[in-house]
């Protein structure tokens, strides 16, 4: 699939690209149960496809990231991780300004909370938590006992910010567009016209490959996008114009429908 935000990295400048190894699931025998990492990302960076052999809980302390398995995109914050298990190739973009967490789990000491990619809740308890496990000095009985809840905290959320990315090549036009601007206000009809092809068969299409017709998924593309400018710190009528929307009232109310809260209760959140 392509760099799904070379969109954003024109806007931002120059984007830093990462590379990570391919490693199958326990392909390295890891000596810890848990062990976090963290960075402030200091510019636009893509994570080119990589796996681990470890799980990985992925969130963010500040500011929001994407990761994209397969033809799924989760939209990654403060409050909402990403649990993915080991060996599942993945690819990642994180803003700039973004502090990034992730939390790799040994295979042999924590039994996956999921055999594929999901959301996790990271409650307030769990983020003091994994934090505490990279504190200098902590004891081995303590981390231990630190390690044992975490496992127990963690399950799958009830509620991610999933955009599923079709790749019918008919579609393939629509979904460039709108990654690269969200804002773009081509319409369904007037993409009908130009892929000389009714409404209804784009709508079908949009449908077979995301579930989604084609404004429930513009809509989500659009909120996912809108996510990361808000948790940049943006305001929220400058995001609703980033975005596509000619109010802020409008935008709030399709952001409330994708994600259950509104575009202030979650910057707030």
């Amino acid at each position: 699939m392509k760099n799904p935000v070379k969109g954003r990295g024109r806007r931002a400048g120059a984007v830093d690209s990462r590379r990570l190894p391919r490693y199958a699931a326990g392909e390295i025998d890891v000596p810890f149960v848990v062990h976090g990492t963290d960075e402030v990302i200091s510019r636009d960076t893509y994570w080119e496809e990589h796996s681990h052999p470890t799980h990985e809980l992925l969130w963010n302390q500040r500011g929001a990231s994407t990761a994209t398995v397969g033809a799924r995109v989760w939209t990654i914050t403060p409050s909402l991780g990403l649990w993915i298990p080991a060996g599942t190739p993945h690819s990642g973009w994180t803003s700039a300004g973004t502090w990034h967490h992730a939390a790799q789990f040994g295979i042999h000491a924590a039994p996956a909370i999921s055999d594929a990619p999901v959301a996790v809740e990271v409650t307030p308890l769990l983020r003091l938590l994994l934090e505490r496990l990279n504190t200098e000095g902590l004891t081995a009985d303590s981390r231990a006992r630190t390690e044992a809840v975490v496992l127990d905290l963690m399950a799958p959320a009830p509620v991610e910010l999933l955009l599923k990315i079709p790749d019918a090549p008919l579609l393939a036009p629509i979904v460039d567009a709108v990654r690269a601007d969200p804002a773009d206000g081509t319409t369904l009809a007037a993409w009908a016209s130009r892929l000389g092809v009714s409404s209804r068969t784009v709508t079908r299409a949009f449908r077979a490959q995301t579930g989604l017709g084609f404004s429930q998924w513009l809509a989500t593309a659009r909120v996912q996008h809108a996510i990361t400018l808000l948790a940049g710190g943006e305001e929220i009528e400058e995001v609703a114009e980033r975005v596509g929307y000619h109010s802020a009232s409008a935008f709030g109310t399709v952001f409330r429908r994708v994600t259950g809260m509104s575009p202030g209760r979650f910057r707030a959140h």
